[in-house]
């Protein structure tokens, strides 16, 4: 007799699968701006440079910069105003779906403090909440 084995969690919404496959690109959409910027910044200060090696110059110093985490977690001009328009109408006691490396957790928001939100992840261990920043994370309303 076959036995069939049902999933542990409840499949996410296709809102949120959708905003999954978007978080990725717009972290791509954000090396791109600093590619671009770095590649502007380049060619005005190498004299006389051709394309190809403003091109080249500007993507060993973004290949750089990717390596400083500080830089890494804080470079998101579009992803992080995106961010903050999605979890715009969030408040205290509102459920959400924490979006992050490819995956994405319920989570219950207990706390807003401007940019600031404290959520509470199910299985967290010793912390009840955590606080993070609607610039640093994607929450996607329920």
């Amino acid at each position: 007799m076959d036995h069939i084995v049902t999933s542990p969690t409840s499949p996410v919404p296709v809102v949120v699968e959708r905003w999954l496959s978007r978080s990725r690109y717009l972290r791509w959409i954000d090396a791109g701006i600093a590619w671009l910027i770095l590649a502007v910044l380049a060619a005005s200060v190498l004299p006389r440079s051709s394309v190809g090696s403003v091109a080249l110059a500007s993507a060993v110093v973004l290949v750089l910069a990717t390596m400083v985490p500080a830089l890494r977690i804080r470079w998101r001009p579009v992803s992080g105003w995106i961010s903050l328009a999605v979890s715009r109408p969030l408040r205290p006691g509102d459920r959400a779906w924490f979006v992050r490396d490819g995956r994405a957790d319920p989570v219950l928001i207990t706390a807003c403090h401007g940019l600031r939100l404290s959520i509470a992840l199910p299985n967290r261990g010793e912390a009840e909440t955590i606080s993070v920043r609607r610039t640093r994370v994607l929450l996607v309303p329920f």
